[in-house]
């Protein structure tokens, strides 16, 4: 089993930390998505299409079914 061969110094720890720091994430709002903030390269929340292409929601239409059914038994009956 390998050992370290010295000491790490205090500018070593420095030096490897100073990649650490955090960016500032680029957030924008177009028109497409009605003003919503997002982030650049990313599709807005509820987004259709994002550059042109539809945008794929693996069992949206499951979940839409689900929804129904659930707003349909949540419905008050009234007497």
């Amino acid at each position: 089993m390998g050992l370290p061969g010295h000491r790490r110094t205090s500018s070593d720890k420095h030096r490897r930390a100073a990649h650490f720091a955090l960016k500032k994430q680029n957030i924008v709002a177009d028109a497409a998505s009605a003003d919503q903030a997002h982030l650049s390269h990313k599709a807005a929340p509820g987004a259709t299409s994002y550059r042109g292409h539809a945008i794929h929601v693996k069992g949206k239409t499951q979940k839409l079914e689900k929804l129904l059914k659930k707003s349909k038994k949540a419905e008050p009956t009234k007497a």
